[in-house]
């Protein structure tokens, strides 16, 4: 062998070695960043939650006793409605009108939705269309668990867990041909992508946008009724255009250019045969006997029913200061139905603002009706009962001994509460942390708490709250006394 062949040999064998050194530490290098990537990865919600979806599926149904519920055999239900049929005649099936609001409100509090839920499902409903029902999409901060226990983040509550009726696919009147409510998922079905006509709002809402509600709902009806288009779906105009692209949007809520839809909206069957969940209801029934009541028999003839001596309380803590500030630099009127002019308790903004930025002294008027103190949350209550008291029908005697707190506050203030409302001769009281419930039950319990204030007696809520003004809806319908339903 030359000298020269075993030269470039070794300087070959040099080479690779040098090469398979700098190979290992560059896979050493990868190995453990991987390792890094992992653990991070593993720590973060989405990891988390992709690791328990794994366990899941080799283990089997989670144990957890506190894990959020799967919903599956309610999302089967609602797939399986007899609407959900290509082959159902006209005004159904592939033949079908429908109408998709893609600019529908998610990613709020259920109560922001549920106002628009029910007057878009009675648009559809006038415009002859079959209304497109959408899950509830939640806001992260107010799911009852962490991202980590979940298996989608935004996690999503079937919209028949939370409500029934017309809206989210229950029946109509029993001579109604109206076209039944379908699914979202359906909609994808029986209106693909090249039959639907696009409507943006921002081609709509201009001219009409600070009209009266009637004026903008009409508007609106006349244009869907008209178009020949099968499948129409509303979608939003560019933040930058318009902040609240809603056909129904904040400013109309908040306002009482919303109360000449009432008449209309009441006597629909869309508010008549809207009604609480079977989840719900089996929430309410699980926890009726917390309300029994308790302490010494009564003086007068009482109830045995204890929603008839209740009085429920509105009582929004933890963020809502901030929320109340904002409402006085805008001067913000009460919310929605709580504007109902037959109610005793009206708010009348005090004079002194200007675009934008309102005087000390109303700001702190604004807190005291939006954020009120102890004094005054006692006071309004003894207020309530004694003039729920006084309103009794001749031969009719009332008596309230059984308080339901309706509260988001985890400080322990409620508590405090408590105290001070039993020396003031409450024998029974029970708040929204008392409660018990299950997985499913806990998912809707918000609605849970909604339910229990509409049968009560005596209803005192936040009057710039969507969540006071649906349980005030549902009050108005089942014809409670003007009296019995209040605010601070």
């Amino acid at each position: 062998m030359s000298n020269s062949y075993r030269s470039i040999k070794k300087q070959a064998s040099q080479r690779w070695r040098s090469t398979n050194r700098v190979t290992r530490r560059r896979w050493i290098v990868i190995a453990v960043a991987f390792v890094v990537a992992i653990v991070f990865y593993s720590f973060s919600g989405q990891g988390k939650r992709r690791i328990n979806n794994i366990k899941k599926l080799v283990n089997g149904p989670s144990t957890d006793p506190d894990a959020p519920p799967t919903w599956e055999k309610l999302w089967q239900w609602e797939k399986d409605l007899p609407q959900h049929d290509l082959d159902l005649p006209y005004p159904e099936g592939k033949t079908g009108r429908y109408l998709h609001f893609a600019n529908q409100i998610q990613m709020l509090g259920w109560n922001n939705q549920l106002n628009e839920v029910l007057m878009n499902a009675l648009l559809a409903y006038k415009s002859k269309r079959a209304y497109v029902f959408q899950p509830y999409v939640w806001k992260g901060d107010y799911y009852p668990w962490p991202e980590s226990k979940t298996l989608q983040w935004p996690p999503r509550t079937p919209a028949n867990a939370l409500m029934s009726g017309p809206a989210v696919g229950g029946p109509w009147d029993p001579k109604d041909d109206a076209p039944r409510s379908v699914s979202e998922d359906w909609w994808h079905i029986v209106c693909p992508q090249h039959e639907r006509r696009i409507i943006n709002t921002g081609d709509v809402k201009p001219p009409i946008m600070w009209e009266d509600g009637m004026t903008i709902f009409t508007h609106w009806e006349k244009l869907l009724r008209d178009a020949p288009e099968r499948c129409i779906e509303i979608r939003p105009a560019l933040r930058s255009v318009d902040n609240f692209p809603q056909v129904f949007d904040l400013f109309l809520w908040g306002s009482d250019r919303i109360l000449n839809l009432w008449e209309m909206f009441s006597n629909s069957p869309v508010s008549r045969l809207f009604d609480t969940s079977p989840v719900v209801r089996s929430a309410v029934d699980r926890n009726e006997y917390l309300f029994l009541p308790k302490g010494p028999k009564p003086s007068v003839p009482a109830s045995r029913d204890p929603y008839d001596r209740m009085l429920a309380i509105h009582l929004r803590r933890g963020d809502y200061k901030q929320a109340c500030l904002g409402l006085a630099q805008w001067n913000s009127t009460f919310y929605s139905w709580n504007l109902t002019p037959e109610l005793p308790d009206k708010f009348y903004n005090p004079e002194g603002y200007t675009y934008g930025k309102n005087t000390p002294e109303n700001v702190e008027y604004y807190l005291k009706h939006c954020y009120p103190t102890d004094d005054f949350i006692m006071n309004k209550i003894r207020t309530a009962r004694n003039e729920y008291i006084r309103a009794a029908k001749p031969g009719e005697t009332r008596h309230l001994d059984v308080l339901f707190l309706l509260t988001n506050d985890k400080t322990g203030w409620v508590d405090g509460l408590k105290e001070k409302f039993s020396k003031d001769g409450w024998n029974t009281i029970v708040s929204t942390w008392d409660l018990q419930l299950d997985a499913e039950q806990k998912d809707v319990g918000m609605a849970v708490d909604m339910d229990i204030a509409r049968k009560a007696a005596v209803f005192i809520g936040n009057g710039w709250s969507s969540f006071t003004s649906n349980i005030v809806h549902r009050r108005l319908m089942d014809k409670k006394d003007y009296i019995s339903t209040r605010f601070y």
